[in-house]
């Protein structure tokens, strides 16, 4: 029997869409990892990823904790000195539950009040098994929120609007290096900026062939700068394509949004200064505007001094400049 057209078309299309999900997850951005799929730029890509702890939507222990990413993707075309830029069409939640830290992470807070902070300790296994520090979280699909299960407050009302985001988004870093899923660097990796949701377009240097690219640590909400050093911490359905820019002079991850170009200092905490970080965001941006939509450079030095909005990213870590491209003319 010939089957009709229409329900062929209709049969390839849920193939194509159907989430690909991976048997093995890795927690290093290393371009020794084997690739999990080969995709064509432009493929629309739908899959899964766990949250921070190695947990699916089905709360499954999948993978040991921190960060298990998705991937390798295999971008085919994408050559060293290339760009990917990664076009994130849904980053959904995909589970009723999240969990954060209990309190505010030491490097958050002053030396003098460190040492009157509250212990570190709520109650064993009320959000993840084994844990004592961390709180659950309800999050409601239906209506875009989320909400601490306890403990509650007497005093505020702690239940807010999502924002879904992907805290490690990267590709295989440069070189031998094998950095894990914790630091951030310049080929992306555990950004932790509540800027990467849906919508976004991540831009990512190319340092290996196929650019090798890695997604995981879904939040449900973070503020600025990850001050407990979680947000609340999920798992998420996720679809993407990817486009590949040639020889496209890009050092470091990039993000752009329908109102903003974002450059990010992106450096592991720690490892210097936030006004490292700043310098860093800041001499990427200049470049883009002159290099990119060819403004003259004290054009674009002064259009970062009139309008330009900085995000502390992590604390101790990154920053990010971000120019709002109503000023911007084509490229």
């Amino acid at each position: 029997m010939r089957l009709p057209i229409a329900f062929l078309v209709a049969l390839s299309l849920a193939a194509q869409n159907r989430p690909m999900v991976p048997d093995q997850y890795y927690r290093t951005f290393s371009h020794t990892n084997p690739v999990f799929q080969r995709i064509k730029p432009g493929a629309v890509v739908a899959t899964t990823t766990l949250d921070s702890g190695g947990q699916n939507e089905r709360d499954e222990q999948k993978s040991p904790g921190s960060n298990p990413l998705t991937g390798p993707f295999y971008i085919e075309g994408a050559e060293v000195g290339d760009a990917l830029m990664v076009k994130l069409r849904k980053v959904r939640l995909n589970r009723n539950w999240g969990y954060s830290a209990y309190r505010l992470g030491l490097f958050s807070l002053t030396p003098d009040y460190v040492e009157t902070i509250y212990p570190n300790h709520y109650k064993a296994d009320v959000a993840r098994k084994g844990r004592d520090n961390v709180l659950p979280w309800d999050i409601d699909i239906a209506r875009g929120t989320v909400r601490l299960r306890e403990p509650a407050s007497s005093k505020v009302k702690l239940e807010f609007p999502v924002r879904p985001m992907l805290g490690c988004i990267g590709v295989a870093a440069p070189g031998d290096f094998a950095p894990t899923s914790a630091p951030s660097g310049n080929y992306g990796g555990n950004l932790d900026y509540n800027e990467i949701g849906e919508g976004a377009t991540v831009i990512l240097p190319v340092f290996h062939p196929g650019g090798l690219l890695f997604l995981g640590d879904g939040h449900a909400l973070m503020a600025d700068g990850e001050p407990t050093g979680t947000g609340v911490e999920t798992s998420m359905d996720v679809e993407f394509s990817v486009e590949v820019r040639k020889n496209a002079q890009v050092s470091g991850p990039r993000v752009e949004t329908d109102d903003y170009l974002i450059s990010i200092g992106s450096q592991p905490e720690f490892a210097s200064s936030l006004d490292r970080a700043l310098q860093l965001a800041t001499t990427d941006m200049v470049r883009w505007l002159v290099n990119g939509y060819k403004l003259e450079p004290w054009a674009a030095h002064q259009l970062i001094g009139a309008v330009g909005k900085y995000d502390v990213v992590t604390v101790a870590g990154s920053m990010a400049l971000k120019v709002p491209k109503k000023y911007l003319g084509t490229k």
